[in-house]
């Protein structure tokens, strides 16, 4: 039958959902910023979370480009933790450039994009960088600094306080 008659079917407006059974099966990255110049200009967030544990790994930084995000990949990912199965990212050139595209292959690491229009895609790493702002805004508030020195203390925090869904902290 020619497509012209075809039925019509309507695409499901269910959002995409990442089923995720092991760590490091995916991980969310995204960029937060510009803050406040920093020590070192340094002025961008970038945050990863492991959609299992929902571990986060964050660091400022001068300039996002494809170099500053294979280095932070390969510094506080895989050799922290392991390879990551996927990375789940906005489609900015820092994550799809060819360079980065081939690292992560040669890494047999799968990239998955979402569109910045639509970035509820990676809500995970949405979410927290929202906590991450916030907490950076209190800590701020309490005992004055620049916001890249109070990272340590807002991951920390982060990472200790008890998940609803097991009680438990991440680093328990």
């Amino acid at each position: 039958m020619p497509k012209a008659f075809l039925p019509h079917t309507s695409a499901s407006r269910t959002p995409y959902y990442h089923v995720v059974l092991l760590p490091l099966h995916a991980v969310g990255m995204d960029i937060v910023g510009p803050f406040p110049l920093a020590a070192g200009q340094r002025k961008f967030l970038l945050v990863a979370i492991d959609y299992f544990t929902k571990w986060v790994e964050a660091e400022p930084l001068a300039r996002i480009t494809e170099e500053e995000v294979m280095k932070f990949i390969w510094k506080n990912i895989v050799c922290r933790f392991g390879i990551p199965r996927e990375i789940i990212s906005d489609n900015g050139h820092q994550f799809q450039g060819r360079r980065i595209q081939e690292w992560c292959q040669g890494l047999h690491i799968k990239q998955r994009f979402t569109t910045m229009a639509h970035p509820q895609a990676n809500g995970q790493v949405e979410v927290t960088n929202c906590i991450l702002v916030q907490g950076i805004k209190r800590r701020l508030e309490r005992v004055g600094g620049n916001w890249a020195e109070e990272l340590t203390s807002v991951l920390w925090a982060y990472r200790t306080t008890p998940r609803g869904s097991t009680g438990e902290s991440l680093s328990h």
